[in-house]
């Protein structure tokens, strides 16, 4: 369950970190959630802003057009397209006026806080707030939105980079894990079970579909655009080579072997215990580790996919 990075180094969030293996009840409740599948928060940053009509463009798609309120810190409540516009003036002008900028600099961080389709949107929203508050409090300015149609509840968070003493944000990966765990911590306090677990725990070996790529993919499919040459060089490589012989293949096999011995064990310890629960856990731990998948990469699902249609008659994709 330990993240892949060191969560010390995080330069941001080191006021709220919290160990990621903690001791006692707090590391036992977190190791059951695991095995009853508990959903996983998505902390994604989305993008930055480069300019002064970027920033607005982006504010006023989060907001919907002045739809949608703007949320800041201390309940500030930002209403219609005018107060969105000035919003996007003021961090713009100070943003210039920054005597230590690059020329690269952008204004503002773009992220979305997500959980599973069905999660409740007012407690999500609330355990967003909280984590607002809590990480970035007085530091950075932020403004976040809920959009929430129904099916997939998420919020973006749009904070400045300029913080209000100068300090610049700009987050590591360790930042993000501390993120990730912080908006965790904050929906189980609003009693949504949630966890912040590296994709190694869940048995999962590819990393996520970035979002413009997903976009470009499902445009493809639905015969609006071409297919990304991101995927078309995936889908060549993958089916013109066997990809038996990868060095990094056997390193996750041993890696996921690894990992289910240490499961097995553990269930091995609970189902021996006297109390009632950690047996009950122990059940629990056997049925994850049964239902974990067998690792796969991005190559094998795509050469898996091929020889399927192959076997069935049909003709490759191309």
């Amino acid at each position: 369950m330990r993240p892949p990075v060191d969560i010390r180094r995080a330069r941001i969030t080191t006021a709220v970190l919290r160990p990621s293996h903690g001791a006692g009840e707090h590391a036992a409740m977190r190791f059951a959630r695991v095995a009853r599948k508990a959903p996983e928060v998505m902390v994604k940053v989305t993008g930055r802003t480069r300019d002064g009509a970027h920033l607005k463009a982006h504010l006023d798609y989060i907001s919907r057009n002045g739809a949608l309120a703007l949320e800041g810190p201390d309940g500030e409540r930002l209403e219609g397209r005018r107060q969105v516009g000035d919003l996007a003036r003021d961090w713009a002008g100070e943003f210039a006026l920054d005597p230590g900028r690059r020329r690269d600099a952008s204004i503002s961080l773009s992220i979305i806080l997500s959980m599973p389709a069905g999660t409740d949107a007012v407690r999500l929203h609330d355990a967003a707030r909280a984590f607002a508050a809590g990480t970035f409090g007085e530091r950075f300015p932020y403004v976040f939105a809920l959009h929430d149609e129904g099916r997939h509840p998420h919020v973006h968070l749009t904070v400045r980079k300029l913080g209000r003493d100068g300090e610049q944000l700009n987050p590591r990966k360790a930042d993000l894990q501390a993120w990730r765990e912080g908006f965790a911590s904050a929906l189980c306090d609003r009693s949504i079970e949630a966890e912040a677990t590296p994709r190694r725990t869940r048995g999962v070996t590819r990393k996520a579909e970035r979002i413009p790529v997903r976009k470009m993919r499902e445009r493809f499919a639905a015969g609006q655009g071409p297919l990304p040459e991101v995927l078309a060089v995936a889908y060549r490589a993958a089916l013109a080579t066997s990809g038996g012989g990868a060095p990094w293949l056997e390193a996750i096999r041993i890696r996921e072997l690894a990992i289910r011995r240490a499961l097995v064990a553990e269930a091995l310890r609970l189902s021996r215990s006297e109390r009632p629960g950690d047996r009950a856990l122990a059940a629990v731990v056997e049925r994850f580790v049964r239902a974990r998948p067998a690792p796969m990469t991005r190559d094998q699902a795509l050469r898996q996919r091929g020889e399927a249609q192959r076997d069935a008659g049909r003709p490759r994709e191309r």
